[in-house]
């Protein structure tokens, strides 16, 4: 263990644990996710999620950062997927229990704090509809910005440049990212993971949706993820 882990670990229990010895500063959290909701998903996926790659890049270098990384345009971006994340929860947390009303299950008696099958169903059920519909958009965008972002050098200027979508498509490997990151993560590890997050109370939802993106940046760590880049000459195209 290197003495950056030991500095991380110290930085991550500094910023943790005033939420369980602070009966006042964990009600304050609450009181901010329920007022400002989109704003810190923001947030907490522009921390954890990035946090998560970090730890990605320490697993396959030796180190949470490099030259080019973008650790500040990589916070960006999440933090932008973290909205979209907390709109899809909105989204499909609300309209997939009218769909199964539709198609003749009564969800209006599901007791949301008490498990059993049928809110376990149901929480399966949103989970399954918002990975096959919304999980794939937002894997391949993220995708799209990872290249980008190494290929402008990991600035924040960089980040802002015109993503030449048309390019970075054809860079993308596409078997890998069909066969690992749609075929397995999303039935193997999301839509379950899912699950249960669609069973905790809603003020834990998106923070514990972000605590699962570290563990995918371990995954991808381990199946051997390599972000590509595009050079000067096409970045220009």
């Amino acid at each position: 263990m290197k003495k950056t882990d030991l500095l991380v670990i110290v930085i991550i229990l500094a910023l943790v644990s005033p939420f369980f010895l602070s009966d006042e500063i964990f009600a304050a959290y609450n009181q901010l996710n329920t007022s400002h909701g989109i704003l810190m998903s923001f947030v907490k996926f522009a921390l954890l999620a990035t946090f998560g790659e970090m730890i990605a890049l320490r697993l396959r270098t030796g180190n949470y950062n490099q030259e080019g990384f973008g650790i500040v345009p990589r916070a960006i971006v999440w933090g932008f997927l973290g909205i979209t994340i907390k709109m899809a929860f909105v989204i499909f947390a609300t309209g997939t229990p009218f769909l199964l009303n539709y198609l003749g299950m009564n969800t209006v008696t599901a007791n949301n704090s008490q498990l059993s099958f049928q809110t376990i169903f149901i929480a399966f059920s949103i989970s399954t509809a918002m990975n096959l519909m919304y999980a794939p958009v937002m894997m391949t965008f993220h995708k799209i910005t990872d290249i980008h972002i190494a290929s402008t050098g990991g600035t924040i200027t960089g980040l802002f440049t015109p993503i030449r979508f048309g390019v970075i498509f054809t860079k993308i490997d596409w078997n890998r990212q069909w066969d690992f990151v749609y075929k397995k993560t999303i039935p193997f590890f999301w839509i379950p993971a899912h699950t249960i997050t669609f069973l905790l109370p809603v003020n834990y939802q998106v923070l514990f949706a972000a605590i699962l993106g570290i563990a995918l940046g371990i995954i991808l760590s381990i199946s051997g993820d390599k972000t590509k880049t595009i050079d000067s000459n096409e970045s220009n195209k």
